[in-house]
């Protein structure tokens, strides 16, 4: 357990030993050593310099030729232990960190770094120690208060994280790291426009700083600021030639704009540096599936699923990679169980129903077109966050999982998985306000967009709209892109009768990408019907019917559109009743049919 601030004064167990150890080293130099050693102090704060610059192959080079000049290991060590971490040695690193053995003054930073070391190789209670150790050398360093906030937020102890952060910028409210620590705290809290505050006051301390800007130009990304993001990504590679992270933000750049070939170009200018990256191996599969190289696409997806084996966006990408490379058999064995989930999506139930067809299974497709076709009949499915407590709720055994939940609860209120786990178990037993007491403690750590829609469902569950429009409202504001917050006031705007303004949100929705979404469309397309647009109408419509021709919403819409529009009287009134069959009664399926005997008699 890393200790609180207060525990900075409690000394560090075999700190004595230490340095009487770096003493008795330092006292066998002999007479006459003391230009040498000058001379490896300068190196030696060169290669600082160095690392401060994030050149860690230069600064180990500068503290090779420092023992040589007459240095002791233990002046360098932990120097040389940050360099290999910056070249990604740990193995080497380890060598300089894991004895411990640094002087008075570099102790300190020694330890931090083994804590670094500690936590890239998934030992988070070493890393704590080694923490604890530094913390009793030097309590009021606001950078090294950063770094526990890192490391606790990584382990899970997010509420410590955030007690970290704000210890740190009361210590030195100007530090660049702690500012930089805010704006990504403010981001999982309340949004990307929330953070840009701390980015830019971060900035205006170090201009220069990569890691800032870089946090500042995927922010602007995600908002939609293009230009903004590119001119700062230009910057960064002004500064590093060979910057991996700014060559990826501009191969997303590229992506969201349609530009296959130059995102391409753009993420392979990567190298390898971000190949663990999840975000870079999506990237890469959905440029290949664009491509053609399904294959390709394949392989990179795979590894993101082995990675990340709950990512269901991953999990469909792949499925459509492998459809596409015509590795049907593949599909099904990989897939057919994901399908047969609660909140499937209809692409996924889609894809799997066709893949029988063309294996001439049609028995197993029906029921997967049939449900993939109905969707999600109101748009506001809510599927838990994948779990052991998860899947007790989808065998149905609720008492267990509440049983559980609230075990986890208690034993850690300061995570954000177990309120929000928590906060799906009363969801999913129809306790609407128990929800939002949970979801609420694991908003105070991060609101995620699948978060944001459980509170959604819970405020509607318990019949309290207007906080729910608020809600998706603030979202917005810190988020103008989030096309899930789109859709849920577009919900919110036909359900209070505002058609323009449901309009509006669901054409938007569509050209962020929603242009395949049936049921998004299907209610465009009521929305600019209400609007006094039946040509449009009947257009979004047609569009959504030819994209799933078993969907009774879109057969219903293109149906209702045509009826309005005055036009082809025999295709309106077989959509009509083709959703009828499926459906059953539904009153703007007498509304078409009403709409369609008026204007035939007259």
């Amino acid at each position: 357990m890393i200790f609180t601030p207060e525990a900075g004064k409690r000394a560090a167990p075999g700190f004595w030993t230490v340095l009487a150890g770096c003493v008795l080293a330092g006292s066998v130099l002999a007479p006459g050593s003391a230009a040498p050693v000058q001379d490896a102090a300068e190196l030696i704060a060169s290669a600082r310099a160095d690392l401060s610059r994030g050149d860690g192959l230069a600064a180990e080079i500068r503290l090779k030729q420092a023992l040589g000049k007459g240095a002791m290991r233990e002046e360098i060590a932990a120097f040389m232990g940050e360099a290999l971490l910056d070249q990604d040695k740990p193995e080497d690193a380890r060598e300089w960190l894991g004895s411990g053995m640094f002087t008075r003054e570099t102790a300190a930073q020694g330890f931090r770094n083994l804590a670094r070391l500690e936590q890239t190789e998934g030992d988070l209670s070493a890393a704590g120690m080694a923490f604890d150790r530094a913390i009793a050398l030097t309590p009021n360093d606001a950078a090294m208060w950063v770094e526990i906030g890192r490391l606790r937020y990584a382990g899970g102890e997010h509420m410590l994280a955030l007690q970290a952060s704000d210890h740190a910028l009361r210590l030195d409210p100007r530090n660049v790291r702690a500012l930089e620590f805010r704006g990504q705290i403010m981001r999982d809290r309340f949004g990307l426009v929330s953070s840009l505050p701390w980015f830019e006051a971060a900035l205006a301390k170090a201009p220069d700083d990569l890691s800032v800007l870089g946090e500042y130009a995927a922010t602007l990304g995600d908002l939609g600021h293009t230009r903004r993001m590119l001119a700062i990504t230009r910057k960064m590679i002004e500064l590093d030639p060979r910057n991996a992270r700014a060559f990826y933000l501009q191969a997303v750049m590229a992506a969201r704009a349609g530009k296959t070939r130059l995102a391409r170009g753009l993420l392979s200018r990567t190298g390898d540096e971000l190949k663990d990256l999840p975000g870079a191996m999506l990237l890469e599969g959905v440029l290949e599936i664009r491509a053609g190289n399904y294959v390709l696409a394949g392989a990179a997806l795979e590894r993101l699923v082995k990675y990340q084996p709950d990512n269901a966006t991953a999990q469909t990408l792949l499925a459509r990679a492998m459809f596409l490379a015509g590795e049907y058999r593949e599909v099904i064995h990989r897939f057919s169980g994901l399908a047969q989930r609660p909140g499937a999506s209809p692409y996924l139930l889609t894809l799997v129903g066709r893949t029988y067809e063309i294996l001439g299974q049609r028995d197993l497709a029906a029921p997967l077109l049939d449900q993939a076709a109905l969707g999600h009949a109101s748009g506001l499915a809510v599927v838990p966050e994948s779990s052991a407590i998860a899947a007790l709720l989808a065998e149905g055994r609720f008492a267990e999982a509440e049983t559980e939940a609230e075990r986890s609860r208690a034993a850690s209120p300061g995570t954000y998985d177990s309120q929000a786990q928590a906060g799906d178990v009363q969801l999913a037993m129809g306790r609407g306000d128990a929800a939002l007491e949970r979801y609420r403690l694991a908003a105070r750590i991060r609101m995620p967009e699948n978060l944001m829609q459980r509170v959604f469902a819970a405020y509607m569950m318990s019949g309290r709209k207007a906080e729910a429009g608020r809600l998706v409202e603030a979202c917005l504001r810190n988020n103008p892109m989030n096309r899930e917050a789109a859709r849920l006031a577009a919900h919110l705007a036909v359900d209070a009768g505002d058609w323009r303004r449901a309009r509006l949100l669901l054409e938007n929705f569509g050209a962020d990408g929603g242009g395949r979404d049936v049921a998004a469309l299907a209610e465009l397309s009521l929305a600019q019907l209400r609007d006094g647009d039946a040509r449009a109408a009947a257009e979004t419509g047609k569009q959504a019917y030819r994209l799933q021709r078993a969907s009774p919403a879109a057969a219903l819409a293109w149906g209702l559109g045509l009826a309005y529009l005055g036009q082809d009287f025999g295709t309106s009134a077989a959509l009509l009743d083709k959703a009828s069959r499926i459906m059953g009664n539904h009153p703007l399926i007498d509304e078409g049919r009403r709409k369609l005997a008026r204007v035939q008699g007259g």
